[in-house]
């Protein structure tokens, strides 16, 4: 059977860059569609950007391309995205893949909320340059030495700060009921790295404690910015293969940490 799965990337790579390692290494078994986020879609975000453009945005996707079900695989910003689909749309996603996403829609934990209203305030008034150096470096662990972020003149990496200026103020304008997630019939994994802020292990737990069935699965010496051949090692390709074959087969829940 071959798996057939759409991938949303996160705030600063686009999908083929994002996803390439994965496409290379499961493209004998897997059919995967790459869908960038809807807030780089024109020079500007639009005035009244939100995160149901991006969910309505992978319907149509789908659509288009013939998947009625699909596993979802979202990256960052992207997870974030994945998981507002996943939890509105249960019937079309077989599985769901979660690298780090950046937040968790819903109402947030006092935890949550002290973290982004910290990183809210640091990259206030920041902009170009100054805000992604500042965005980039609060995504990982204090100490942590990070690849200056991209600084291509390109039309695309110039819609970055604002595109990323707009994910955040959107994910904190959308509404979600967390308790949709316990409904959610389809298996989910989760990987972070060990190297990426504390906030990822506390993400990892808040899901672990939403959805019935869950593989969380952490890896040494990753961050958040590393290079996406590092994240998509064997490893992680057998983990994202083994929640492929156990969506498909109607796998029982089992909850692991």
């Amino acid at each position: 059977m071959t798996h057939r799965l759409i991938c949303v990337p996160g705030s600063v790579a686009p999908a083929a860059q994002r996803y390439r390692p994965l496409v290379e290494a499961v493209g004998g078994v897997a059919e995967a569609h790459l869908k960038d986020l809807e807030v780089y879609r024109d020079s500007a975000p639009p005035a009244d950007y939100s995160i149901e453009d991006e969910v309505e945005a992978i319907d149509r996707f789908a659509d288009a391309r013939g998947l009625d079900r699909f596993h979802l695989v979202g990256y960052s910003g992207g997870g974030f995205v994945a998981l507002a689909y996943a939890g509105t749309r249960p019937g079309r996603v077989i599985s769901l893949g979660l690298f780090e996403p950046a937040r968790i829609p819903g109402d947030l934990t006092d935890e949550e909320r002290a973290f982004f209203a910290a990183l809210e305030a640091k990259l206030s008034g920041l902009q170009g340059p100054e805000f992604m150096a500042a965005f980039v470096q609060e995504q990982v662990k204090p100490g942590v030495q990070v690849p200056p972020p991209p600084t291509s003149a390109s039309p695309e990496m110039q819609k970055r700060p604002a595109g990323i200026a707009a994910l955040i103020r959107a994910f904190g304008e959308y509404r979600f009921d967390r308790d949709l997630l316990r409904a959610c019939p389809f298996p989910v994994y989760y990987a972070y790295g060990d190297l990426s802020h504390e906030e990822q292990a506390m993400k990892a737990g808040i899901l672990a404690r939403l959805f019935t069935d869950i593989r969380v699965q952490r890896f040494a010496g990753i961050h958040h910015f590393v290079p996406p051949e590092q994240i998509y090692t064997a490893d992680q390709v057998e983990s994202l293969l083994d929640l492929w074959r156990r969506g498909e087969a109607g796998s029982a829940p089992q909850l692991s940490l």
